[in-house]
């Protein structure tokens, strides 16, 4: 309810562009998934650009259309789309195994 009702507040000055940190944090995955379905709704109705910082792979795929991935070991961007193309797409095994939740080391033939 607290989460909502940030994004009361937030909406009430009809902000071009919504900013949100790990929103699904705490949540367990029926309400994050119902989470995700209003800030998609919140997008669409107000016409805003949604900018979210989330590990959550649920919420990438369900509300990301243009990921920026980076990488702490070389403190740079390593990837940047569709996180769904960069599915099927990238050879980055970094971008693989967080994508895939660590299995694309076993199919990329790269040691865990």
């Amino acid at each position: 309810m607290q989460k909502r009702a940030g994004l009361a507040r937030a909406m009430a000055l009809s902000p071009e562009v919504l900013l949100f940190d790990e929103p699904s944090a705490g949540l367990d995955p029926i309400s994050s998934r119902l989470l995700d379905d209003l800030i998609l709704e919140l997008r669409d109705s107000l016409g805003a650009t949604v900018v979210m910082v989330t590990h959550e792979l649920a919420s990438i795929f369900a509300v990301g259309d243009n990921g920026i991935f980076l990488d702490a070991e070389s403190k740079s961007q390593i990837a940047v789309g569709d996180p769904r193309h960069l599915l099927s797409e990238s050879s980055d095994p970094k971008v693989q195994r967080f994508l895939r939740r660590g299995e694309a080391a076993k199919e990329l033939g790269s040691a865990p």
